[in-house]
């Protein structure tokens, strides 16, 4: 049975290739992001079956507006998936308050606005499913410097984890997924602002690695999943003795 999938930050990284992927499917995507040429290119890609609806995340309104141009032209959304995303390479000392309002606004709030707009619709309807793609570095400073950007993610989790719990009860049917990558093989990092790295210790990851796994994700919902099966047994030793793990980390770093 194909699906109705609303993807934001599709213009390009996991966001295209997991639009592509879907609609290779039969699935019908929206797809969302700043840039209309990019999603046009990436709506060919598609094969006929991706809507653009172009988009800046970062306000409410074209949020609420992406959801209405998805109910107009196919009635309903099975699946959100709140990928919009943006880095910094700025540590915690350095980073200025706008900067901050700016991690705070593209990763965070963006997804509350897409929650927002769409759980109503699950609502509703009496199932859906939300996807937020996080960050296994809202768990771990691996790498300082994405300070900013790390707890913009981590936030986000919170989010993520109080809203299914919100919903349990009474919206069985509505599930609430979050994503965790590891560094990704991405524009992602050239695009960060201030520059930035990957995380020490851990391998990049190919685009298709990380969105295989959400596309298992939409098919088969988890509550929460690591791209990297390497991530889970990394946050596990960082809890179970953090001095330890960050007098290691420090070490590797001099």
């Amino acid at each position: 049975m194909s699906r109705v999938i609303v993807i934001t930050g599709a213009s390009e990284g996991i966001g295209a290739l997991l639009a592509v992927r879907q609609a290779a499917k039969g699935d019908s995507i929206i797809v969302a992001a700043r840039r209309q040429d990019k999603l046009e290119r990436i709506a060919k890609d598609c094969g006929g079956n991706a809507f653009v609806v172009a988009t800046d995340v970062t306000k409410r309104a074209e949020v609420e507006r992406l959801l209405e141009a998805a109910l107009a032209r196919f009635g309903h959304v099975d699946v959100w998936v709140n990928n919009a995303g943006r880095g910094i390479g700025i540590r915690v000392m350095d980073f200025s308050e706008d900067d901050l309002d700016q991690m705070l606004a593209v990763n965070l709030k963006s997804a509350w606005y897409g929650i927002r707009a769409i759980v109503p619709h699950f609502q509703t309807r009496g199932r859906g499913h939300l996807i937020n793609i996080s960050s296994v570095l809202a768990r771990v400073p691996l790498v300082s410097i994405r300070s900013a950007y790390s707890a913009s993610k981590a936030a986000l989790n919170a989010l993520t984890a109080n809203l299914r719990m919100d919903l349990r009860a009474q919206y069985p049917n509505i599930h609430v997924s979050l994503v965790s990558p590891g560094p990704v093989a991405t524009q992602f990092h050239n695009n960060a602002l201030g520059g930035t790295r990957s995380g020490r210790g851990m391998e990049m990851q190919s685009p298709e690695d990380v969105v295989q796994v959400i596309e298992r994700v939409i098919d088969d919902p988890v509550a929460d999943v690591y791209t990297n099966p390497a991530s889970a047994d990394l946050v596990q030793r960082y809890y179970r003795d953090i001095v330890a793990f960050e007098s290691e980390l420090a070490g590797r770093s001099r």
